[in-house]
């Protein structure tokens, strides 16, 4: 009986280290997903955020995770921790392509001061909120909470559990999602780019053709009521772009397939 009770005391052990190896992945890739490691969360919510993630990825991939009891513990927890934030970091930077496409939008199309609180830390200005916040609210609505508990558990398959990655192919990895990020920001910027061209040249032609007209006093108006109109026309498709780079990046979270 003894033996036995020590047979379960082993196992209960290795399941419980699995369960916190879990949890460092699992919270580093939480505190930083869309709409659950917003800085407007509280921090006990977002903590109990990652503990439910933990709770239902856990038994999807307990039984294909082994613990090697010659490596340090804390090792472990900071590798696993590490690569959490890997991913999350991958989910926050297409977070910031949005925020950035709308300040793109903004300062081309004259609406940067228009400022306002904001899911973002920093201010913001009113198009890059309106993108953020709709953005994150579409995803939520989708499914997010169910696709980033799949994506947590595929995760496994494409990094291995302690498997730590080289800093050559981090920095690779990191400098290749920041550069994706910008260039998906200017693109979904490119409606107001595109508006705030013509404008310029627009503005530039005719005041080469009348100088003594203040066409700054007619420009403006124009291209601020220009850029409201291309954001209810173009914001649908901005979010959708979003959203089906959103639903790639959660079948592939660290962007290896691309």
């Amino acid at each position: 009986m003894i033996e036995g009770l020590g047979q379960l005391l082993e196992l209960g052990e290795e399941a419980l280290a699995l369960a916190v190896l879990v949890f460092m992945r699992v919270g580093g890739i939480a505190a930083l997903l869309p709409g659950f490691g917003e800085q407007s969360v509280p921090v006990r919510v977002r903590v109990a955020v990652a503990l439910a993630f933990t709770m239902v990825v856990w038994p999807m991939v307990a039984e294909t995770l082994t613990v090697d009891p010659e490596r340090p513990f804390v090792v472990l927890m900071l590798i696993e921790g590490g690569i959490g934030l890997m991913i999350g970091l991958s989910f926050r930077l297409l977070v910031m392509a949005l925020q950035l496409a709308g300040t793109i939008a903004a300062q081309s199309t004259s609406l940067a001061q228009v400022l306002g609180p904001s899911v973002a830390p920093d201010p913001m200005p009113a198009i890059g909120n309106i993108l953020t916040i709709a953005g994150i609210t579409l995803a939520l609505v989708a499914g997010l909470h169910v696709k980033a508990a799949i994506a947590m558990a595929a995760s496994y398959g494409i990094v291995p559990l302690g498997a730590a990655p080289s800093g050559a192919d981090v920095a690779t990895w990191g400098t290749a999602r920041v550069a994706e990020a910008f260039a998906f920001a200017f693109t979904l910027a490119a409606p107001f780019l595109i508006a705030a061209l013509v404008y310029n040249v627009a503005l530039g032609a005719i005041n080469k053709a009348m100088p003594q007209l203040m066409v700054a006093f007619i420009g403006a108006p124009a291209i601020t009521g220009a850029g409201i109109l291309i954001l209810l026309l173009a914001g649908p498709l901005i979010l959708t772009a979003w959203g089906g780079r959103l639903d790639g990046l959660l079948a592939d979270p660290l962007g290896l397939a691309r």
